[in-house]
């Protein structure tokens, strides 16, 4: 660094990143991890439960097609859904906030003041905060301290529904190719092997992501995909034996 250079201000990075965008990602993350793990295990359960009735490829393969597309066009529908209504409900709450601070700006700076005040600070640092802040940007101070939003990182109903269909696509290639690869007498025990392999990566994964304990984690989605694929084999074989 050169001595002209304006040095970092003390106890930050010049590339450290900014906890709300380190935190969206994180979430985005996460939710591919989960979503990839509904694939794996949708899928899995399908195709073991069809392999299960028959030996026959064409219908494990047309199961193990038509299964994951359904799968991804409900994911990315009920994300899409979901994460509209949650803006919509966001944007509301924003339109609210400014018509509040146009029609009584006196009581949203009182109010303002009252959130710091209740955080700790003596009433007139709280109210010293509140009147800098609002100065500055006030729609912007009075939507992150009763709200808690920004309204410049609102989630993107497109963007939550195309990774939501993405992960749930790309987890059932998984049980997909170990279903289909090996011949007829092993594919149901290569399936239940790889799945599970998979599904203890995903819960490590998810569990480190989300700073949980990693054993509960792993053991919860083993045992979930395991009885899952138990039941659905039993079922298809049920089914084929009794021929309907």
């Amino acid at each position: 660094m050169s001595l002209d250079e304006p040095a970092a201000p003390v106890g930050t990075h010049p590339a450290e990143p900014h906890a709300g965008a380190l935190g969206t990602r994180l979430n985005w993350l996460r939710a591919g991890v989960l979503g990839a793990n509904d694939g794996i295990v949708s899928t899995a359960g399908l195709v073991v439960g069809v392999a299960g009735a028959t030996t026959a490829h064409a219908p494990v393969l047309t199961a193990g097609v038509a299964g994951p597309v359904a799968g991804a066009v409900s994911m990315a529908l009920g994300e899409y859904v979901s994460v509209s209504s949650q803006r919509d409900s966001e944007q509301a709450l924003l339109d609210k906030e400014r018509v509040e601070l146009a029609e009584m700006p006196e009581q949203e700076l009182a109010e303002l003041a009252a959130i710091y005040e209740s955080k700790g600070l003596s009433p007139q640092t709280a109210r010293t905060v509140a009147e800098e802040l609002t100065a500055k940007d006030a729609f912007a101070a009075h939507v992150e301290a009763e709200l808690g939003i920004d309204p410049d990182e609102l989630t993107n109903p497109w963007h939550a529904a195309g990774a939501s269909a993405v992960a749930f696509t790309v987890g059932s290639l998984l049980p997909l190719a170990a279903i289909l690869l090996p011949p007829a007498g092993a594919r149901v025990p290569v399936t239940f092997v790889v799945v599970l392999l998979a599904l203890a990566l995903t819960g490590v994964l998810s569990a480190r992501l989300g700073g949980a304990p990693v054993r509960p984690a792993v053991v919860r989605l083993v045992a979930g995909g395991a009885l899952a694929m138990a039941v659905t084999f039993a079922i298809g074989a049920l089914v084929g034996g009794i021929g309907l």
